[in-house]
């Protein structure tokens, strides 16, 4: 049994952590691929590899990287753009450092989106009109600024100017707080209280049920972080905490998804960095916790064209290395864009005389997964 005990789910013969009741109703809509591995069990490293399908970044400093390839996200905003005012990639919660777009540009970094959800009163930045600036004037300002870029790439002059990027990123920034979809998008206070309180009255269930009112309006792709998961030292505790703090949100927005006939075309994706190792750490000093292992790594998928109520592949009988069906972060990257509706050999981009891909020379997709 050890700490925590199994419970029945909704897919007969599979059994959840008792700290997960939630996600155990909903297992049906759940593909848990756990045989994902890769080889660099840091946690820099490691979120480069899964945000970017490279390797570890170049160190610059202690804690500093500097990364040349931008980020699954910021592909998915290259080939689709923005749509109605609104960001093609926004990041709600702390930015990791290998969510950018490196040298796509300016204009397919991520929105961010920072602070408390849950705190009363909360309000996005840099979606909210500067005061005494009226929704007719900013529409006027972005009318004139609009015609001078144009006469600009009349004459030319655009073409030779490093800082157009820049200018997209700017009118982008306009859109965002001169447009009503995206001023109610952002406005949590418009969302029906009984559905808040199905989320959960925290900070990562305010945080999922804004990335769903996102998707709604049309962005093409939110990433919600939540972290304190590196559990090296008491983490039964540390465990039920996490857990419980994900169980209800997670549950939550993928029922919310359903009932809004929104799941079918909604990618969701929860995963880490890297696994970890089987064994509780010796050095723990009395209070166990466990070690980074990126031999063998679970990540759940779900809506999106995902076959629901299976698990994919297995590590050996500790769960210390993925031994059947490996997954390699390419092949979630080539699944992940198949499901969006692209062909990760020919998402390219042209980067210093050559054509570069999110999943590099090689990935597959995971068919098994694919409904």
């Amino acid at each position: 049994r050890g700490d925590f005990g199994p419970i029945k789910t909704s897919v007969a013969g599979v059994q959840f952590c008792e700290k997960v009741p939630h996600l155990a109703k909903v297992a049906d809509k759940l593909s848990i691929v756990r045989s994902i591995c890769h080889k660099d069990p840091n946690h820099g490293g490691g979120n480069h590899y899964m945000m970017t399908g490279r390797p570890t970044p170049v160190p610059v400093s202690c804690g500093a990287f500097v990364t040349f390839h931008p980020s699954f996200g910021s592909m998915v905003s290259y080939e689709r753009g923005s749509r109605q005012g609104l960001p093609a990639y926004a990041s709600v919660g702390a930015m990791s450092r290998s969510g950018g777009p490196n040298f796509l540009g300016a204009q397919h970094g991520p929105f961010v989106i920072d602070g408390d959800p849950n705190r009363e009163g909360f309000k996005v930045r840099d979606v909210v009109l500067p005061k005494g600036i009226s929704e007719a004037r900013a529409e006027d300002r972005r009318a004139l600024r609009s015609e001078v870029d144009r006469l600009q790439r009349i004459a030319g002059q655009a073409a030779k100017d490093p800082a157009v990027s820049f200018d997209q990123f700017n009118a982008q920034s306009v859109d965002l707080v001169t447009s009503p979809k995206a001023q109610a998008a952002f406005d949590l206070a418009r969302e029906d209280a009984k559905v808040r309180d199905q989320y959960g009255r925290t900070d990562l269930g305010q945080r999922l049920l804004l990335a769903r009112r996102l998707v709604e309006v049309g962005v093409s792709f939110v990433t919600v972080y939540y972290g304190g998961w590196d559990h090296h030292n008491n983490m039964v505790t540390a465990m039920r905490n996490t857990a419980g703090a994900i169980d209800k949100p997670f549950a939550a927005l993928l029922t919310d998804l359903a009932q809004r006939g929104m799941l079918n075309d909604t990618l969701v994706i929860w995963g880490g960095e890297f696994g970890r190792t089987p064994a509780a750490d010796g050095n723990a000093m009395g209070n166990p916790g466990r070690n980074h292992n990126a031999k063998a790594m679970s990540v759940v998928l779900a809506g999106g064209g995902v076959k629901g109520g299976i698990a994919h592949g297995q590590t050996d009988e500790l769960g210390g290395s993925a031994v059947e069906d490996r997954v390699h972060i390419h092949d979630l990257h080539a699944t992940m864009l198949h499901l969006l509706g692209f062909d990760h050999e020919k998402l390219t981009f042209r980067h210093n005389g050559r054509d570069f891909r999110l999943t590099d020379v090689y990935g597959n997709v995971v068919r098994q997964v694919v409904a």
